[in-house]
């Protein structure tokens, strides 16, 4: 047996095999180890569908290339992986349905997914033995299906096998040990004792440069022995089967052909044919989390009991669906574990505070997802990044905040949430209110509809006392959007009061501190009480993270990133700085931040503040644009931030965090004099996007450079810095650019529309909303470099139409800054 690869995937299941295959194509040294045989975990009793629906673009891709690849796997390994390219239909009961499937519609057309639409005469007369009359349409993919989970895992074992995969059965790892150089993987050969695996007397180690964790059920094990968390716990899921079905059988004697894969969206379930019958896979609600610490020895290749009471629902609506089923019995059933993350994606990326340990865990459609995964994922490991951004996917979105009954319960929450209407202003209620700044239960009496990021409580909106946030959501403009506008609005002529303490802090201070920020990002670093804007790029020249850098001293500084990125921002800190004399402390949850931006800012922080000339303390002389100050405000101390998301004058005032009432109390009262509004999350996504200030997660990211993304002016091309030449060696392949669209009257984009010239694709927004500056919508996302020139006029595709869209230029909102510079 082999003791020394370049990577050991730990785990057998769809997911193993895909990575260890992948990998070795990529030319790597791998071996793959299973503590029991292949497809023993959820592989074994997955239902093997394939459905290229998501809303994510990262996924969407992931899933794309999976079907594509899964069809060529036989031609290469001689083995029939079992894939029925039957196609999937996805319908819909209500308009809202349908308006979900015309938003992910320009998802897949960013992604090259082809796709169709039905009318329920036509579902009718293409499968007749379905109820339509209550449809209002349906999505179908023609190319996808099903397959056997089985045989494409063998496959992609046997491919792994042919490529100089070493594939180990009956192994378990008991330990991981990293040297500074290599893994010491610490095994067990398991052996069969009374029914159950046991590990046999027979240790071993295996030495691996990297180690790629695929475990499955067996998540929170491997998260023990690597002392990390991992919020991968399983869900029950129960599918049934039936005895065949008179009416299916003749339909198909008579030549015609297999069912596509039927999904009844706003029913929670799907449907496929089986051997003349049906299965049934429902996503009720009470499914329980499994194994919330550890799989037990006794659990193997078993299932749970079925409780048909908790899918009593879900089967009759497939009775009402398919009328000819009613009359047959159930032949078969199965419960089994299927790991879930909080979120519904998985965990794929490097690990937390790890070296070359990778973690690939918590597929809910892991037979999905294996092929793309192990693609994408060999791209990031052997080239350093992958062709598409895979952030959304990092295991580092949750922090050390996490804990295990957080996991179970919004593990649960995802589950049932499968085939709800995924409103992209959607905001789920299980385990919140959890992280809460101080004046959280002030915000709530006043209106505030909060959403959720990282964690944190943090404000969407203000609404009056009665309404109901979950009523108002919508794929077009929900009944929040009058709020958010009204918020928007007030800013630009007032002031508007943010509350955004989730923003991610970090002190960074030493000896070595001022060199290792200058080669780990790409601007120039401020001089001492001033700020700037910076970026961090991957190895690959892309964009990793965008900070503001604030310098409190010489070889002291202050940096600022996106809240919902605190542990992803701080581990590649950390990882960054080794070598260096420096000391790096997350300080997030010591500092709250308001931000007060607006016309009259300046005027309610002069009524607060402490000095001894306070009528010039808040003046450019004493405090420019760009410049921080330590100010107090009343009996306040804050570290004052002249800067505004917003694009107008404003103040980002970072306090102690056990000030936060009384701050806030102050800046209410001294508000009122001046007509403070306070604003949400919304009105200052559409805010930032009028000044085309790029959101690191959605506008920037790991697949565009800092110059395709259009930040050239915060690039110092004079130093040498991190990813610099591979920067420059990738060119331009796209740019990203705001427009000001003439959409529909109803709705707004949301950042994941395509973007169209002569009926032809030619690039996607990543952000979207409304301008209440110039009256109309406006996005902003990349285009051919070619098409990037200030009027060019393209197309946006909403609800299936195409509307006008013209190229503006950067910052269409006061291009000069004068707003941002008035003095006072």
């Amino acid at each position: 047996m082999k003791t020394h690869v370049k990577a050991l995937v730990v785990g057998g299941g769809a997911v193993g095999a895909g990575v260890a295959y992948h990998l070795a194509k990529a030319g790597w040294d791998t071996m793959l180890v299973e503590r029991d045989e292949l497809t023993s975990g959820s592989t074994w009793h997955a239902a093997g569908l394939l459905p290229l629906f998501n809303m994510s673009y990262a996924t969407t891709h992931i899933h794309k290339y999976s079907v594509d690849f899964y069809k060529s796997l036989e031609s290469e390994t001689g083995l029939n992986a079992g894939f029925a390219v039957v196609g999937n239909l996805r319908m819909a009961q209500t308009d809202a349905r349908m308006d979900e499937y015309m938003l992910y519609s320009s998802v897949a057309e960013t992604a090259d997914v082809y796709h169709e639409f039905l009318t329920p005469a036509q579902i009718k007369e293409r499968w007749p033995l379905l109820r339509t009359d209550d449809l209002k349409g349906a999505l179908f993919h023609p190319q996808d299906g099903y397959i056997n989970p089985a045989d494409v895992t063998q496959a992609m074992a046997k491919g792994a096998r042919q490529r100089g995969v070493h594939i180990e059965r009956k192994v378990q790892v008991d330990g991981y040990k990293w040297t500074g150089s290599e893994w010491i993987v610490s095994c067990s050969r398991m052996v069969e004792k009374g029914g159950y695996l046991v590990p046999s007397d027979e240790k071993f180690e295996i030495r691996a440069e990297h180690v790629v964790t695929c475990t499955g059920n067996h998540a929170q094990r491997t998260a023990r022995l690597l002392g990390i968390k991992i919020p991968a716990i399983p869900v029950e899921h129960q599918f049934i089967v039936t005895e065949p079905d008179k009416a299916l059988l003749d339909w198909r004697a008579a030549g015609n052909p297999e069912h596509p894969v039927l999904r009844d969206a706003d029913a929670k379930w799907y449907v496929r044919e089986e051997r003349g019958g049906w299965i049934l896979g429902p996503y009720e609600k009470g499914a329980p989390a499994r194994f919330e610490f550890e799989v037990p020895d006794s659990f193997r290749a078993d299932l749970f009991p079925l409780d048909l009471e908790r899918i009593e629902e879900e089967y009759t609506s497939m009775l009402h669906r398919i009328p000819s089923s009613e009359t047959v019995g159930l032949k078969d059933d199965f419960n089994g574990p299927i790991c879930y993350t909080p979120d519904g994606n998985p965990l794929v990326g490097p690990a937390p505070g790890l070296r070359n340990m990778w973690l690939c865990e918590g597929f809910s459609f892991g037979i999905t997802a294996a092929g793309g995964t192990g693609y994408y994922l060999a791209q990031m490991m052997v080239e350093g990044e992958a062709e598409i951004d895979m952030a959304s996917l990092d295991p580092k979105r949750y922090g050390s905040w996490m804990t295990t009954e957080y996991a179970a319960r919004k593990n649960e929450e995802c589950y049932d949430h499968v085939f709800i209407l995924h409103h992209p202003d959607e905001e789920r209620e299980a385990c919140r209110p959890l992280r809460t700044a101080p004046a959280y239960d002030r915000q709530i009496a006043l209106g505030a509809q909060m959403g959720q990021v990282n964690g944190w409580e943090r404000p969407n909106y203000y609404a009056p006392e009665g309404f109901n946030d979950h009523d108002s959501r919508s794929f077009r403009r929900g009944a929040w959007w009058k709020y958010a506008e009204s918020e928007a609005r007030a800013l630009r002529e007032t002031a508007g009061l943010i509350d955004a303490s989730a923003f991610t802090k970090h002190l960074v201070r030493g000896k070595g501190a001022t060199a290792f920020l200058d080669h780990f990002t790409c601007n120039k670093l401020p001089k001492v009480g001033r700020i700037n804007l910076t970026y961090a790029l991957t190895p690959q020249g892309t964009v990793r993270t965008e900070y503001t850098i604030v310098r409190l001293a010489e070889d002291e500084y202050y940096i600022i990133s996106a809240g919902a990125w605190t542990a992803y921002d701080a581990d590649y800190l950390r990882k960054s700085a080794e070598g260096h004399e420096v000391e790096i402390h997350d300080v997030t949850t010591q500092w709250g931040v308001y931000a007060l931006a607006g016309p009259k800012s300046r005027d309610i922080l002069r009524e607060l503040i402490k000095d001894a000339d306070p009528a010039t303390a808040l003046s450019n002389k004493r405090f420019p644009w760009l410049s921080a100050k330590r100010i107090e405000l009343g009996m306040c101390p804050v570290n004052a931030i002249r800067v505004a998301y917003t694009g107008e004058l404003g103040y980002e005032l970072h306090y102690p965090i056990e000030f936060g009432r009384y701050l806030w109390d102050k800046l209410m009262v001294a508000g009122a004099h001046h007509g403070l509004k306070l604003v949400g999350a919304r009105a200052q996504n559409w805010l930032r996007q009028e000044k085309s200030y790029r959101a690191f997660g959605s506008d920037l990211g790991r697949d565009a450079t800092p110059l395709e993304g259009g930040l050239d002016r915060f690039v110092d091309l004079s130093k040498e810095f991190e990813g610099k030449q591979a920067m420059l060696d990738t060119g331009i392949r796209s740019k990203c650019v705001t427009l000001l669209i003439d959409g529909p009257a109803d709705a707004d984009p949301w950042g994941k529309e395509a973007l169209v010239l002569d009926g032809v694709k030619v690039g996607r927004l990543t952000s979207g909303g409304y301008s209440v500056a110039f009256g109309k919508q406006i996005g902003m996302g990349y285009v051919r470099p070619d098409l990037a020139e200030v009027g060019t006029k393209l197309k946006v595709r909403m609800f299936r139409e195409l509307y006008d869209a013209v190229v503006t230029e950067d910052s269409p909102f006061d291009p000069q800054n004068a707003r941002i510079r008035i003095d006072g």
